[in-house]
């Protein structure tokens, strides 16, 4: 089977990442218990007129997927596979707060065609005028690393040579309401800084759209190679360091060889231990960044950790605000990255510097 490489990157976060030239030079700090995107300036990507029509997820991938396709130099891809938690929810909440409203009358169609979940994939394949494979995961936490195995797979075996795999969600407030209700996001506001700090249940949650051009074939600009992904329902505790052992050794990887691990610490003092087992565990003397602190939590912010992850083999710098500890590795060539959600949806991402 062919390898996979990484050829770009493309970003709307919580952070100023939808310039590629930056990588964490200015960074954004908050005290709340959500957390917006920076919007971009969407005038110089889409027309006024189409964007005054899109939802926000929309309107973020649509900055984020054409950053990655510029960046990779790029018109056209064969694939277009993305990951998404909940879709374009606003425009579902919207629609269907219309019908009660109007009394089930005289609605508008955009609000119903936009709300599917797969949208966002629809959309850019009409901008980019892709009739190839386009498909949509909705796997909860594990949504984007599942669009990652889709692609993976198809570049392995040969059924396309370029994919735009990405991951999205939006903020709405029924939804942010109703996590808030059931205690899965914070009562009180938590500074960004304090996040590891934090003794209280709950995250802070986030948005964020990330997209990237994968491959088999290697260029001289390509950011790293995607070694392997591999996502597991339930993990028990005891088992977790057990569970990546073996999916190193598949790799023919060693916990020695891994340069860098970036973990999904969110804050939330129930769940947070998987982590910790970890951190003071196996990789107790191996370099550890987290990322949720920029990023906020949601189904996709794995995506945003897969940027970083890509950025710190680019740039060969990993940025004092991510780093969970002093140790220093002296060249970055493999980074793991972990991730679950509320004990669930865990995932494993490996990849190595081209």
């Amino acid at each position: 089977m062919k390898p996979v490489y990484i050829h770009s990157v493309g970003s709307v976060s919580a952070q100023k990442t939808f310039e590629n030239e930056e990588f964490l030079n200015e960074i954004r700090e908050y005290n709340d218990t959500t957390v917006k995107v920076i919007d971009p300036n969407y005038k110089d990507f889409i027309p006024p007129a189409a964007a005054r029509r899109m939802a926000r997820g929309i309107k973020m991938s649509a900055v984020s997927s054409k950053n990655a396709l510029t960046e990779a130099g790029l018109e056209n891809v064969d694939a277009i596979i993305v990951g998404t938690g909940l879709g374009c929810i606003g425009d579902s909440e919207r629609f269907v707060s219309d019908i009660i409203k109007n009394d089930e009358q005289f609605l508008t169609p955009t609000r119903f065609i936009q709300s599917s979940h797969n949208t966002v994939a629809g959309q850019i394949a009409l901008g980019l005028g892709c009739k190839g494979h386009n498909f949509t995961f909705v796997h909860s936490a594990i949504s984007f690393e599942s669009s990652l195995i889709d692609a993976k797979m198809m570049l392995e075996n040969d059924e396309a040579i370029t994919v735009l795999v990405g991951g999205v969600d939006e903020l709405v407030d029924h939804h942010v309401e109703t996590h808030r209700l059931i205690g899965h996001i914070k009562k009180e506001p938590l500074a960004s800084q304090d996040l590891l700090k934090s003794k209280t249940e709950g995250m802070v949650m986030g948005e964020g759209s990330h997209f990237f051009v994968l491959s088999n074939e290697k260029t001289p600009s390509s950011y790293s190679e995607l070694l392997a992904v591999r996502t597991f329902n339930t993990i028990s505790k005891d088992r977790l360091n057990q569970k990546i052992n073996r999916f190193l050794e598949s790799q023919q990887v060693s916990i020695e060889d891994i340069d860098l691990i970036i973990l999904g610490n969110n804050g939330d003092i129930n769940f947070d231990d998987y982590y910790k087992q970890l951190t003071t565990g196996i990789f107790a003397n191996t370099a550890q960044a987290y990322y949720k602190h920029l990023s906020g939590d949601f189904d996709t912010a794995s995506g945003f950790a897969f940027w970083l992850a890509n950025k710190i083999l680019k740039t060969q710098h990993i940025p004092d605000v991510v780093k969970l500890n002093a140790i220093e590795s002296s060249s970055l060539k493999t980074i793991l990255i972990y991730n679950q959600y509320r004990g669930e949806n865990h995932s494993l991402t490996l990849i190595r510097k081209c």
